[in-house]
């Protein structure tokens, strides 16, 4: 699991005007930490290793580790708010991690097996990506950065659920929990559209032109 430290100072001018002037100084964002049986807290997280934190994927399924001025918590990210047009982070917010309690949150599907795949390069298959992430339930010790799914093996026409995904001990598929009808598709390998496509249009231009029919008050 990735190791994340930020670096945080605690907020006392607290408001949507006050959290516009920290943005605009542009060296801090405005967070909140809450969960748990503490009180929430209001914080400025440092802003270059956050936008640095940010591009790694794994951040987001990943227990952090935030220094609010010398004092530690462990938390997960819950929410960004972001600005609607542009590459900007408004507001975070985190969840307190209790190494008792489970934690509910998404983690991303990484695919594998697909340069050696059988039907993909040999079949003509093509690779249908139905869900990029999976929400699941485990407790902090054993929150995976990702779930591998290895399609190498996989025949052509094969549609994997998400009761085919293996998952580490300890981390249960939050949607498995609600019944068989929530077993949703997470991938497929069909055949290629295009080509299927291109395929039947070539047998269609090599059949034979029918014969004309005769007019039958045809005479000579």
């Amino acid at each position: 699991m990735s190791d994340f430290n930020l670096n945080a100072s605690v907020r006392h001018d607290l408001g949507k005007g006050a959290s516009r002037r920290l943005r605009r100084a542009d060296l801090a964002i405005p967070a909140i930490i809450y969960g748990g049986e503490t009180a929430p807290k209001s914080i400025a997280i440092d802003k270059a290793p956050f936008y640095k934190a940010i591009e790694d994927e794994s951040f987001f399924s990943s227990v952090i580790t935030l220094d609010v001025e010398g004092q530690k918590e462990q938390v997960v990210v819950r929410d960004l708010q972001r600005h609607p047009f542009k590459p900007l982070v408004t507001h975070a917010d985190f969840l307190r991690v209790d190494a008792t309690h489970e934690l509910t949150l998404h983690v991303p599907l990484h695919v594998v097996g697909e340069d050696t795949s059988k039907a993909i390069k040999d079949e003509d298959g093509e690779l249908h990506v139905l869900a990029s992430d999976v929400e699941i339930s485990c407790l902090p010790k054993d929150l995976p950065e990702y779930l591998e799914v290895d399609i190498s093996n996989l025949e052509l026409g094969t549609t994997l659920h998400l009761s085919d995904l293996v998952v580490p001990a300890g981390v249960t598929l939050v949607a498995l929990t609600h019944g068989e009808d929530h077993d949703n598709a997470v991938l497929s390998v069909t055949k290629a559209k295009v080509r299927a496509e291109e395929s039947e249009e070539g047998e269609e231009a090599d059949a034979p032109a029918a014969k004309p029919a005769e007019d039958e008050g045809e005479t000579e």
